[in-house]
This record gives C-alpha cells, structure tokens and sequence, in this order.
C-alpha cells in the first residue's frame, strides 16, 4: 500500500501492513503537490492580515485547499470589524470570514487549536497537578516548539512545553502561564456544545469511540486494537490504540474520549475524513501517571 504523505512520508505500520503518517499540523508554508500556487498566496494572504488585522478577537488558518479562513469574535464590532472587513475585503476569494460566537481567550477545551513554531496542532486535555494547570497534546508536537499559542498569529501564549515524549511515547505537557484562571475540563464538540471530561481510563476493543481536533473537528467510530507498534519516518511508537476514525494533519494531540472518560491523544495514521482510514491514539493514562497530573 502507498504511504500517504501529510507534511513527511511514515513508515508502513508493520504488524498490520497499512500505511501510516504523522498528523503533525500542516505548516502554514507546506506547498503540497497539487495546488502550490494556492498555498504561495495564502502564504502572502497571512502575512497582510498579520501586519494589517492584528486585532483582539480574530484569529486566521489556512486549510489543506490553501483556503484561508479568518474568523472574528464577538468583541469584534464598530470600528474593529471595519478595519478588519476593509483588510478581508481586498485579499480576495482566497480568504473566508467567519463569526464565531463568544470570546477567543486562551481558556481552551480539548480538540481547540494550538499554534507553535509555525505548525498548527491540538490540545487534548486539560490537567492539573493540584496547585497549576496544564495541557497534553502530542509529543510530536511538543517537539518542534517550546511555546505554543492561541492564535495563528502566536502573539496570545497559552503555556511552554514543559516536557515532550517522542519518538517512543507520543505525549507532550504544556504549562499554562502563571496566574491563568482554571481551562475548562471537557473537549470540543464542534457543534457549539462541549462534552465534559470527569475521569480517563483505557481503551478496550470494540469500545465506541468519539475523537475531536482542529482541522476536521468531531468524529467517531470503534477501537479495533489496542498496544499497537508504529512506525513512523520519525522513529516507533508503541502501546497505542488503534481505531477506524478518521484524522488529518492538524489533528494532531487531539482528544479521544468516550462520554465523560478521557482515552487518548492523536498521534498519525493512514486515510483522511474523506475516504477513511485507520488513526492510532497515545493513550492518556500513561501520560497522566508520568506527570503526574489528572483530569477534571
């Protein structure tokens, strides 16, 4: 079976012979093979909106088409939503304007956006060690940047990676800065609602299964094995869970959940949310019981 290719080529998944990628989040520059003259101007497109709509509230991404999506908040009005529109406005088809409703802050729930060295991952879940609070996304994700943000922009800081597990493991824990307000214990769902996150546990064969992140949002499906081997370009991964939900690039360090209980973190996989695929999950208790942290 071909490799599939998300931002590097991985290794075939040896003990079930399916292709296997990293879903480490697309660099805002990747010129993939089709499109590349798409992906140049939303290179172009990001760097106007970050000199010209730098404003509290608004946030910009750009897709896998190279579309790039600005979205604005509600404390987006008067002359801020001017000033942006008058920006939108001549950057052309290329660029999508969206309301999102409430306010953007770096309170952010599992499967939300996270930015970092260029890259775009996902928070999984929020934890606490008692007396600070923290996240946990991918290791790999961890890996290419020491400080991650809320925005595309990374001016809005949501906390410095305070230690990353890959190849090997796939976990990462991100420490919130100093005097930040209790983060929200539940996971995106995508649809304006959020499922709460009370307790983690493991993964078991056949267990339904509902995973959440920031390129294709929510989607669910089954566990189909569990201590699974993978291996990556990057190095092997080991003890993972392994499911038949779909992932892209970007979800990476993304929540799998099932109702209230906490089971992984995204690590790669094979397909998209087009056609399917098989996507592999660090579980969290392993990540918890290293830092000794817990959800809530």
């Amino acid at each position: 079976m071909k490799i599939t290719p998300v931002r590097r080529a991985a290794a075939v998944l040896a003990a079930a012979g399916l292709a296997a990628t990293s879903l480490l989040a697309t660099q805002a520059s990747a010129t993939p093979a089709e499109g590349p003259d798409r992906f140049a101007t939303a290179k172009a497109i990001t760097s106007t909106l970050a000199e010209d709509a730098t404003i509290p509230g608004t946030s910009w991404v750009t897709g896998p088409d190279g579309q790039v999506t600005v979205s604005y908040d509600d404390t987006v009005t008067g002359a801020k939503y001017d000033r942006l529109s008058a920006v939108t406005k001549r950057l052309g088809g290329q660029v999508t304007v969206q309301k999102i409703p409430g306010k953007l802050s770096k309170k952010l729930s599992g499967g939300d956006a996270i930015y970092g060295g260029g890259y775009r991952c996902s928070l999984g879940f929020n934890v606490t060690d008692g007396s600070s609070y923290f996240f946990l996304t991918a290791g790999h994700c961890g890996n290419v940047a020491a400080e991650w943000f809320a925005d595309s922009g990374e001016g809005t800081s949501v906390g410095s990676v305070e230690d990353s597990s890959f190849p090997g493991n796939d976990y990462a824990l991100v420490k919130y800065p100093a005097g930040t307000a209790e983060p929200p214990g539940n996971v995106n769902l995508y649809n304006g609602s959020f499922q709460e996150i009370t307790t983690a546990g493991e993964a078991s064969v056949g267990q339904e299964v509902q995973r959440s992140g920031s390129t294709t949002g929510l989607h669910d499906g089954t566990v189909t094995g569990v201590n699974a081997t993978v291996n990556y370009a990057e190095g092997t991964v080991t003890g993972l869970i392994q499911t038949n939900v779909c992932a892209e690039g970007g979800d990476s360090g993304g929540a799998l959940f099932a109702g209230e209980q906490a089971l992984g973190l995204t690590s790669g996989g094979s397909g998209n949310c087009s056609t399917g695929g098989t996507t592999f999950f660090q579980p969290v208790t392993e990540a918890l019981t290293t830092y000794n942290v817990d959800v809530y």
